[in-house]
């Protein structure tokens, strides 16, 4: 069953800001910008992770050099619809990938 409208948009603000704040607290310069709800990783290199909500199905989309990615929230955690990864699991690949250097990414529920 599918989270309610209200629910899932104060999810996604609270992951937002999540992933917002962890990537402004790393050493490597990571350069975030919110617009329309669409949250923008840019890196150093010029590469970009884009995160944004998908309100009709309930997901958060990534797009990553690597691909695309969709998320769904179950069990407690923001889920890939295709590998059962999680968002932070992904978050930290796709932004070491970008990056060149470690970069983790952890959220709590």
């Amino acid at each position: 069953m599918l989270m309610d409208e209200t629910e899932f948009h104060q999810r996604v603000d609270d992951i937002l800001a999540s992933i917002e704040s962890q990537a402004d607290a790393f050493e490597d310069d990571i350069d975030c910008e919110v617009s329309s709800g669409i949250l923008t990783l840019e890196f150093a290199s010029g590469r970009k992770v884009i995160i944004n909500r998908q309100t009709p199905n309930r997901e958060i989309w990534v797009a990553a050099k690597s691909g695309g990615f969709h998320f769904r929230f179950d069990a407690g955690a923001w889920r890939d619809t295709r590998s059962n990864q999680t968002l932070d699991t992904l978050l930290t690949k796709v932004c070491s990938e970008q990056s060149g250097s470690d970069v983790v990414f952890s959220f709590a529920g």
